[in-house]
């Protein structure tokens, strides 16, 4: 993508389809006029008095609990400086929406007209009374050191400012891994910073807490090594100024054991790197170039561990790992700050946790087999579902150990399980789709590339990385629209034409395999020639022919016409004997899949014991243990009629022949989400006090409306539906599926690709 394109994509995400990227949602009812009397007047001037008898009861009665405001007057944004106030809104806004996503935290973002300290500081204090917590956020240094030491000691909530504190709690729970992995004293190593910023600061006060010695620090900043003599330097900065002459960086990093870089892309040489230590430790943090880059690095010494900022390198130092989970811990025993010893928590549990087992669902996600604790992995991954549950209680404990909690947990069980349940409140799993697939993109067809749709879904695939795409249609139409929405051509983007001349010799070879394989159906090679000019069928024997490692397609035509050729050309993987779709919708309660919602009319309990199979196969492919209930109008029995008793059988199947599998029904829908309700009316269910991740529904009917109902009327992305039991990776769309369904829908069938791939090399070495 051209920087112009980037350009006017960022500018179009911000601005349709409507402006900004944050809103405030209801919470309570609101459809009748007693909600609303009970909402405002008069039901609202209750709370009002029983706040107004005790101020802490604005915990119980309003969102203030849960509400972080994310402050800033704009004067150090980004890598961008000082822009002011207004032009630093669109990051507020988006570290409001990492917030919620990451920790179901809500954020007000405020933007301070002024750059005077006292007047920040008093228009913080006069609004603090709104919120649970204050995140301070690009503020330039050393404005930003004073602003956060007045605010902790004259208000009463927790106060951070995160792109000091954020980096330093992330890089300290590195270092720790860092210096056990190579044998290293943390009292004893020789540490340099590149950089002597706000970040740089928080870093080395903290490296002090967890053992490192004070005379072992080198600093630097721009114009050199800090040094008493220095008459420019901050109160800070004058810490870690040493009473001797001024080194140049490649002399003081000779012997160092470890390199913090919080400056400028490549400083550090490849020479320099050579003089270090044994096991050198490297966080080279500056974005987007690093302070060394990763790869050069790595090829200079085989004995280095190292960090970035970069998501595309492994251990990255990414500050999302951190602020979202030490503002909900301290959020939720509703401490007064965020001390040293809740940041020391933070950095103990993201360092344990990296020594942990990791999870499939993370290994899937980032393509790994297994990762372990090692050089490669010394923090976790951001995407790691376990964070919310570790993170948050280490804090919330610090802050009650420390004396500062105001509510303290007694039940820890039932708190870790509540910030579980805050995990499906978004969308992380396309995420994980997302980011698993572009871990080995594969070539995927777009068999309707000239619909315009199509192809900016195509182009999405392409530049995020997520497959290679062959774009099928016509060329002269693919080509106009692909001028009219930027899409560069480039060497890794094939188009075809299936129509023309050029593919002739492709059609006749795909003809000849076609025919032969159904000559005995009354398949004629000149019927064979006609197809193959038809883009499904093409597109369907480039995959067969290996030519292609996935297609996507049914934009533009019905379900059933799109299946068809499908089925005559790949057909079955072996030993299936039933083709059926799943769609994952991703609700509030996390990602739910459903099945069957395109091919099976009316199944049999065979059927059903079959499809419930490969769904759970396909439910683990993206790294969830599948909990399935087999759904009906009734509950175990409680009707006779043909359609339960249809489910019932279909259980009992599943219940001989795979008993490790969690399933159970029949069950009405209601009775399978609630599993409170579910225990404590059938305590004796496979799935009482299970949370059910999927539906098997009786027939056709009741699965496909149900997902375009959950689609239409509560907005739930769906991805699917994903095709079951086929011998190659093919999905087709939904008619006028939109572009973000189709972009989610060829990431599954890149990820389908890789784990075909995969079995097939299995089943190879067997």
């Amino acid at each position: 993508m051209n920087q112009y394109s980037k350009r006017r994509e960022a500018l179009l995400y911000h601005a349709k389809p409507q402006p900004g990227k944050i809103q405030v949602v209801p919470t309570k009812k609101y459809t009748t006029q007693r909600d609303l009397s009970l909402a405002y007047s008069p039901g609202v001037a209750e709370p009002c008095l029983e706040i107004a008898k005790d101020v802490n009861n604005v915990y119980k009665y309003t969102a203030k609990g849960n509400l972080v405001a994310v402050i800033s007057n704009g004067t150090a944004v980004l890598g961008l400086g000082d822009i002011g106030p207004e032009a630093s809104k669109p990051v507020m806004e988006g570290k409001g929406l990492l917030f919620k996503i990451f920790s179901d935290i809500d954020v007000f973002d405020i933007e301070v007209d002024t750059k005077d300290i006292d007047k920040f500081v008093e228009t913080v204090k006069n609004i603090a009374p709104t919120f649970g917590g204050i995140n301070l956020e690009d503020i330039k240094a050393p404005e930003s050191f004073e602003i956060e030491r007045r605010l902790k000691e004259e208000l009463d909530i927790p106060v951070m400012h995160d792109d000091q504190h954020g980096t330093a709690i992330i890089s300290s729970a590195a270092l720790l891994n860092a210096v056990e992995l190579a044998d290293k004293k943390i009292d004893e190593v020789k540490v340099v910073v590149s950089g002597a910023g706000s970040a740089a600061m928080a870093c080395a006060n903290l490296y002090l807490l967890l053992g490192v010695k004070q005379e072992n620090i080198i600093m630097f900043d721009k114009d050199g090594m800090l040094v008493k003599s220095r008459a420019d330097l901050s109160i800070l900065q004058q810490k870690y100024a040493k009473d001797s002459d001024a080194l140049s960086l490649a002399e003081a990093i000779k012997g160092a054991d470890v390199f913090l870089g919080l400056s400028v892309g490549n400083i550090l040489t490849p020479e320099m790197l050579l003089t270090m230590n044994s096991n050198p430790i490297v966080f080279a943090m500056a974005n987007p170039v690093p302070e060394i880059d990763y790869d050069l690095a790595i090829a200079t010494r085989d004995d280095i561990i190292m960090a970035t900022g970069r998501s595309d390198h492994p251990n990255q130092v990414n500050n999302v790992l951190g602020f979202p989970y030490i503002f909900r811990g301290a959020l939720d025993v509703r401490a007064t700050k965020i001390n040293e010893a809740m940041k020391m928590a933070a950095v103990v549990a993201l360092a344990d946790l990296a020594k942990a087992p990791v999870p499939e669902q993370v290994n899937i996600a980032y393509g790994e087999t297994k990762l372990n604790f090692g050089r490669d992995y010394i923090i976790p991954k951001p995407f790691d579902p376990r964070l919310i549950a570790v993170v948050p209680p280490a804090v919330a404990q610090a802050a009650m150990d420390s004396g500062v909690a105001q509510s303290p947990i007694n039940d820890w069980d039932k708190y870790v399980e509540g910030l579980l349940e805050r995990l499906g409140n978004d969308n992380k799993m396309i995420r994980l789709l997302t980011n698993r697939a572009k871990t080995n993109p594969k070539r995927i067809i777009f068999a309707e590339a000239d619909h315009l749709d199509v192809l900016k879904a195509a182009q999405i695939v392409h530049e995020e990385g997520i497959g290679k795409p062959i774009l099928l249609g016509s060329k002269e139409i693919i080509e106009e629209l692909m001028e009219e929405i930027e899409f560069s051509i480039s060497d890794d983007i094939t188009i075809i034409d299936p129509k023309t001349d050029e593919e002739k010799g492709k059609r006749e070879r795909y003809s000849e395999v076609f025919w032969k394989t159904r000559q005995r159906r009354g398949l004629t090679l000149l019927d064979a020639q006609k197809w193959m000019r038809e883009r499904n069928y093409f597109a369907a024997m480039m995959v067969n022919e290996g030519d292609a490692d996935a297609m996507v397609t049914g934009y533009s035509r019905g379900y059933p016409s799109v299946v068809k050729p499908i089925m005559q050309l790949i057909g079955k993987a072996h030993g299936v004997s039933k083709i059926a779709t799943t769609n994952m919708m991703m609700t509030k309660r996390g990602p739910i899949f459903l099945s069957d919602t395109a091919i099976n009319s009316d199944p049999s309990a065979e059927d059903l014991a079959k499809i419930a199979l490969m769904t759970a196969r396909t439910v683990r492919m993206f790294g969830i243990e599948p909990v399935l209930a087999m759904v009906s109008f009734s509950n175990f029995g409680s009707s006779s009629d043909k359609s339960p008793n249809k489910v019932r059988e279909a259980v009992a199947i599943l219940h001989k022949n795979h008993p490790d599998l969690i399933v159970d029904g029949e069950v009405q829908a209601d009775f399978a989400l609630n599993s409170e309700m579910h225990k404590d009316k059938f305590p004796f269910s496979k799935l009482a006090g299970k949370k059910v991740n999927t539906l098997i529904f009786p027939n056709l009917d009741a699965a496909n409306v149900t997902y375009k109902l959950l689609k239409e009327l509560n907005k739930v992305v769906s991805i699917g539906p994903i095709m079951l039991g086929m011998d190659k990776p093919v999905h087709i769309f939904q008619l006028g599926a939109s572009v973000e369904e189709m972009v989610n829908m060829a990431a599954v069938a890149v990820v389908d690709a890789q784990e075909k791939e995969k079995r097939l090399k299995l089943s190879k070495q067997r």
